[in-house]
């Protein structure tokens, strides 16, 4: 018994509780958010999304504990089983599995009968640990051309598959937690330069070849506000509206002079937190996300080896990504993609998987002791 209670001592000492704490904040802030919304009628939407948020929190909790009490060079190791795990849900989007939602331009989604999930929430996760795998075991060697090429086909793969599904924000997404761990493991100068100018006629393709009209439309908005007010920029002039209808410490959850915004319990849900807690509430929730972001790159230079390090820098790169797009969404200065925000926006994939990226950053600060381990100890 004193083993085991010395056991738990240990963990609970090298938890990185502060970081745990900052998500579940936001998770539970999430909840009564959610639940404030189900009471205004204008709203429309019921109590069931409030209860899947809380029950999600619930169960992410649960999950990133686990997590962290695996060594995530053992769960690195596994890329074969959840690898094709996730490649797979993911191509059945395109099946009739797949579902495309109200509103969407994406077929993301896959209606399981009694539940709807989100595949390519999966493949981030399995993508940070594949990719930070892959480059841990040719780190000697990182910048062979072969090795490059490699990497880069990896990256190419999941980024590839979620660009023909039509979501583009979770392209952008893949695209940046490719970027950035290539970089923090140490990539060359020579291969920098080199994407650079590549992605200048990279650029006039997609613009030409691949983005479509509604696309390219919601971003020349942003370059000419105010020329289409009753269409594309119609969603975020009320997201700016609602966001700056709370002022300085916001009209509470009462819902007075509540402003219907499409998608403010999901995408625009930083426009109600602005309603309900005001302009301090709004700069209040920003900190703590760059917190949470701040938080996890002191983890990534605390690790004990790079594949540690490279896990970190993948999830800084996910939630980072994530909460500069939305939020630079709602006050209209990214183009409307459908990007949920970390840890507030409604859906249960979406949080369950954030908590799994958490748990993956725990799992690096709680084993960056070479002489520790959860479950039994080196001589």
């Amino acid at each position: 018994m004193k083993a085991i209670i010395k056991k738990i001592s240990q963990y609970y000492q090298r938890l990185d509780k502060w970081l745990l704490i900052a998500v579940t904040f936001c998770a539970g802030i999430s909840s009564v958010l959610l639940y404030s919304l189900s009471k205004i009628e204008a709203a429309g939407i019921g109590p069931k999304l409030y209860a899947t948020q809380a029950i999600s929190t619930i169960f992410g909790i649960l999950i990133c504990l686990i997590l962290t009490n695996i060594d995530y060079h053992n769960l690195v190791k596994l890329w074969f089983i959840f690898a094709p795990a996730a490649l797979v849900l993911t191509m059945l989007t395109f099946t009739p599995l797949g579902i495309q939602r109200s509103g969407a331009d994406d077929r993301a989604w896959l209606n399981l009968g009694f539940t709807t999930i989100q595949p390519s929430e999966i493949l981030k996760l399995a993508f940070i640990l594949t990719f930070a795998y892959h480059i841990a075991k040719v780190q000697d060697k990182l910048n062979h051309p072969l090795n490059v090429l490699l990497l880069c086909i990896h990256g190419a793969v999941p980024l590839g598959l979620v660009a023909i599904q039509g979501d583009y924000g979770t392209v952008i997404v893949f695209l940046m937690m490719f970027l950035v761990m290539l970089f923090s493991a140490g990539i060359s100068i020579k291969y920098i330069i080199a994407a650079l100018i590549a992605a200048v006629p990279g650029v006039y393709i997609l613009w030409n070849y691949v983005l479509q009209s509604v696309h390219k439309k919601r971003i020349l908005v942003l370059l000419h506000p105010g020329t289409d007010p009753m269409g594309l920029e119609y969603q975020q002039d009320l997201g700016l509206m609602s966001l700056g209808s709370g002022k300085l410490f916001g009209k509470g959850l009462s819902g007075k002079d509540y402003v219907d915004v499409p998608e403010i319990y999901n995408d625009f849900i930083f426009s109600y937190i602005g309603h309900v807690f005001g302009f301090i509430g709004a700069v209040a929730v920003v900190v703590i996300l760059a917190y949470i972001c701040l938080k996890i790159l002191i983890d990534s230079r605390s690790a004990k080896d790079p594949l540690g390090k490279t896990i970190c820098m993948g999830v800084f790169a996910l939630l980072f990504t994530h909460c500069f797009m939305n939020i630079g969404m709602v006050l209209k200065v990214m183009p409307v993609i459908g990007i949920p925000l970390p840890f507030f926006s409604a859906g249960g994939t979406a949080l369950v998987s954030m908590y799994v990226a958490i748990g993956f950053v725990m799992s690096c600060y709680c084993h960056n002791d070479k002489k520790y381990r959860m479950f039994y100890d080196y001589e």
